[in-house]
C-alpha cells in the first residue's frame, strides 16, 4: 500500500486533519512525506498504529507532552506509564470527589442539635506522645481538646518545632466559635495558618526544604468532625465494632500501590515507605485532604503518627480500641504496643469517644 493522504489517514486513524497538522507541528506525529510544492502531507500505513495510540491517549485526557514520551517507549514501558498516569487521574478524581462530598455535606447539613428530640453529643478524649526506644528526641506532637484533635509528625532538623507550630496554629479553634455556615472559611484559614507557621520555623535552618511536618487534625463542630489531613499520620474510626482507616497516606510507596506497581505487603517493608509526596513545609505539596464525618454516639476515633501504624499490626490496634474502656487507657496501651515492637520511632496517639452529653456537661459547655 502506498502513502495515504492526510484525509485518508485521518479517517483511518480517527484523528482529524486539524489534529494531525498540530501533532506534526509539535513533532509528535510527523508525516512520512510533505510535497515540496503543495505542502500536502502524506502518511505511511505503518504510522497508523502510533496514530491510533495517540488518539486513545488523547481520549484518556493525557497531555500531548506526556503522549510524546509514551510514544517513544517500548510497549511494556509505555503500559507502565499509562498505568501511572491513570492512577494519578483516579487519585485526583478521588480528591475532587472528597471535596465535592464535603461541599455537598456542608451546604445541605442541618444541625441536629436544633431538633428537640436530638441527643446533644460531645467527645471524651486523651492524647499521649512518646519518643520511643531508639530516637534521641521526640519530633511528634499530639493534642486533644473539647473541639480539636491533632497529631503532627515533624521531620528534618527542625521537625519538632515544625510539628508543634502546625498544631499550635490550630489551637485558636478551641475557643473561637465556628458558625455552621462559616466552616469552610474557618478550615481554610486554619490550614493557611499552619502552613505559614511551619514555613516560619523551616526558614530558620540552612536547608529549609528539609524541615516540615505531617498533620492530621479533626475539628468537632457539635455533631460532625471536619478532618484535615496531609502526610502519613493516620485517622481511624471504630464504629459498630469495625475499624476503618479514613485517611490516605501521602507517600511515594502508597502512590506505587495505587498504581499497581507494589502490593500492600511489599509496601509494608519497602525502604522508601516513609518518603512523603505531600507535607507541610517549603518545597512540598501542601494540599491537604478535607472531609466531613457525621458523628454517632459510640464512635471512637484514633489519630496516630506512623510510629504506631508502621510497627503495630492493624488487628492489635483494633483489639485495643475495642477493649480499652477509657481513651486514657487506649492511648497508653497503644504506645506500649509500639514500644513493645521495638519503639523504632516516636509514637503519638489521640483517642476520642463520641458520647451523649449529660445535663451538667451541657450547661458547662453552653457557658464556655
Amino acid at each position: 500500500m502506498g502513502l495515504l493522504t492526510i484525509g485518508a489517514f485521518a479517517k483511518a486513524s480517527r484523528l482529524s486533519p486539524k489534529a494531525l497538522r498540530l501533532y506534526d507541528e509539535l513533532g509528535l506525529l510527523a508525516p512520512a512525506r510533505v510535497d515540496p510544492t503543495t505542502g500536502y502531507r502524506f502518511y505511511a500505513p505503518e504510522q497508523l498504529e502510533q496514530a491510533r495510540l495517540v488518539a486513545w491517549l488523547r481520549r484518556l485526557g493525557m497531555p500531548l507532552a506526556r503522549i510524546q514520551g509514551v510514544c517513544g517507549l517500548e510497549a511494556a514501558e509505555a503500559a507502565r506509564e499509562v498505568r501511572a498516569f491513570w492512577a494519578q487521574v483516579e487519585a485526583d478524581t478521588a480528591a475532587r470527589r472528597d471535596l465535592a462530598s464535603f461541599l455537598i455535606g456542608h451546604l445541605t447539613w442541618k444541625d441536629p442539635a436544633m431538633s428537640p428530640t436530638a441527643k446533644p453529643l460531645g467527645i471524651r478524649y486523651a492524647a499521649l506522645s512518646d519518643k520511643g526506644l531508639v530516637r534521641e528526641s521526640n519530633q511528634d506532637t499530639a493534642y486533644a481538646g473539647s473541639r480539636l484533635l491533632a497529631v503532627a509528625d515533624g521531620f528534618g532538623p527542625q521537625g519538632a518545632p515544625a510539628g508543634a507550630a502546625a498544631v499550635d496554629a490550630l489551637k485558636h479553634l478551641e475557643t473561637d466559635g465556628v458558625p455552621a455556615g462559616d466552616l469552610l472559611n474557618v478550615l481554610e484559614d486554619a490550614i493557611d495558618r499552619a502552613k505559614q507557621a511551619v514555613h516560619g520555623v523551616a526558614g530558620t535552618v540552612p536547608s529549609p526544604q528539609e524541615a516540615g511536618t505531617t498533620l492530621t487534625a479533626m475539628l468537632w463542630t457539635g455533631s460532625q468532625l471536619a478532618l484535615v489531613h496531609i502526610g502519613d499520620s493516620r485517622a481511624h474510626l471504630l464504629r459498630d465494632g469495625e475499624l476503618f482507616q479514613i485517611t490516605q497516606d501521602h507517600t511515594m510507596v502508597q502512590s506505587m500501590v495505587d498504581e499497581g506497581r507494589l502490593s500492600p505487603e511489599e509496601a509494608a517493608s519497602h525502604p522508601q515507605r516513609s518518603l512523603l509526596v505531600r507535607a507541610l513545609g517549603p518545597g512540598a505539596d501542601g494540599t491537604p485532604d478535607v472531609r466531613l464525618h457525621d458523628a454517632r454516639q459510640g464512635d471512637r476515633y484514633l489519630l496516630c503518627s506512623d510510629g504506631l501504624s508502621a510497627v503495630v499490626p492493624r488487628e492489635e490496634i483494633h483489639r485495643v480500641l475495642t477493649g480499652a474502656g477509657e481513651p486514657e487507657q487506649a492511648v497508653r496501651e497503644l504506645i506500649s504496643l509500639a514500644n513493645g515492637s521495638g519503639g523504632p520511632d516516636n509514637t503519638s496517639c489521640v483517642v476520642a469517644d463520641v458520647i451523649e452529653l449529660q445535663q451538667r456537661e451541657r450547661a458547662v459547655r453552653a457557658s464556655s
